[in-house]
């Protein structure tokens, strides 16, 4: 439900941002902020892709925690995709998700959040009974016309 919300009030509030702030600073300003924001936008993903494996392998080989990088990098492209779409509300988180002490306290949200999550999805073991039917069993013959078929191999 919050996710057909957001849906459905981003491109609203981008609208209204576009009449309000593009009425203050005019039509050629808004136009140079859009484009300057998608050349960013392109160059934060383009970094991204070019320094992204080799610092991954870095981060290997010496021996550190490779999941702390990889989910600064996911955030990086994000605020890079953020970035290219066009908008002031886009742009604006695009831009907070560039600055790194930001991007660790939302990891430290998210992760307390999974931590507390997964305190509460325990999986549980049903425990039941079996036993092995022997194949030589008249009942389960599958020769005999006489047997009905079993449920597994009825079409």
């Amino acid at each position: 439900m919050w996710v057909l919300l957001a849906i459905l009030a981003v491109p609203l509030v981008e609208i209204g941002l576009f009449v309000t702030i593009g009425g203050a600073i005019g039509l050629w300003a808004t136009l140079a902020w859009v484009v300057a924001a998608v050349v960013l936008g392109l160059v934060v993903l383009k970094g991204i892709a070019m320094t992204g494996s080799v610092a991954l392998s870095q981060d290997m080989q010496e021996m550190r925690d490779p999941l702390s990088p990889i989910a600064h990098r996911a955030m990086v492209a994000l605020a890079g995709g953020l970035l290219i779409l066009p908008g002031f509300l886009t742009d604006f988180i695009g831009l907070m998700l560039l600055i790194p002490p930001l991007r660790s306290l939302i990891l430290k949200v998210v992760a307390k959040r999974l931590s507390r999550a997964s305190v509460i999805l325990r999986s549980e073991v049903v425990e039941g009974d079996w036993r092995e039917v022997p194949s030589s069993s008249p009942a389960n013959d599958p020769t005999k016309p006489s047997s009905p078929p079993s449920d597994w191999t009825r079409h």
